[in-house]
């Protein structure tokens, strides 16, 4: 029985003592795909989901494709029917490090990490290596990136008729507020 409750306090206590994970559900993407002097192909979600472990550094996001929204409706319907197919590929997941991060050390002027994943979407897996801003805010981690994306690298097609006016060099831009996620 003592043998019980020993271990008993030692999983509560473990539990207790291990680094919970900051999260937030309202993480910002926008991507742009606009080429000058035609309309500007801009789309952007305020629905995803970023998770931190700030013990190892490792991160993961998802973003729900049919969450884009664009400013014309008809953009909107061929993003997700004509080029990403979102009923057959409905989600965007990134998963990597911050290399070197260190919660401690973060303060409220944002310093330079690196991060460094794997890009899922439309079927395929790509490499991801970008620079990230990361500071301490009010209600927990700021992060902040910019990088740039390839639609052929992910076999999204763009029909000759539109290749004037859409680029095939993607570029994105990701934003986040982490709050320590309580469970």
């Amino acid at each position: 029985m003592k043998k019980t409750i020993l271990i008993a306090m030692l999983c509560l206590c473990a539990i207790g003592v291990s680094q919970e994970k900051m999260v937030s559900k309202s993480a910002k993407v926008i991507f742009e795909a606009s080429v000058p002097s035609f309309e500007e192909v801009k789309a952007v979600n305020r629905n995803v989901t970023f998770v931190l472990n700030p013990a190892t550094g490792e991160i993961a996001s998802l973003a729900l494709m049919k969450g884009f929204q664009f400013k014309v409706a008809l953009m909107e319907e061929h993003f997700n029917e004509n080029y990403i197919e979102s009923d057959q590929y409905p989600k965007a997941i990134f998963k990597g490090k911050i290399e070197g991060f260190d919660l401690q050390s973060l303060s409220a002027d944002a310093k330079d990490f690196i991060i460094k994943g794997k890009l899922q979407l439309h079927g395929k897996s790509r490499d991801i290596n970008t620079d990230a801003k990361i500071s301490r805010s009010p209600s927990g981690v700021s992060i902040s990136c910019n990088f740039s994306v390839n639609a052929s690298d992910f076999n999204i097609e763009i029909p000759n008729l539109v290749k004037s006016k859409l680029s095939n060099k993607i570029n994105i831009q990701f934003a986040a507020v982490l709050e320590a996620n309580k469970q």
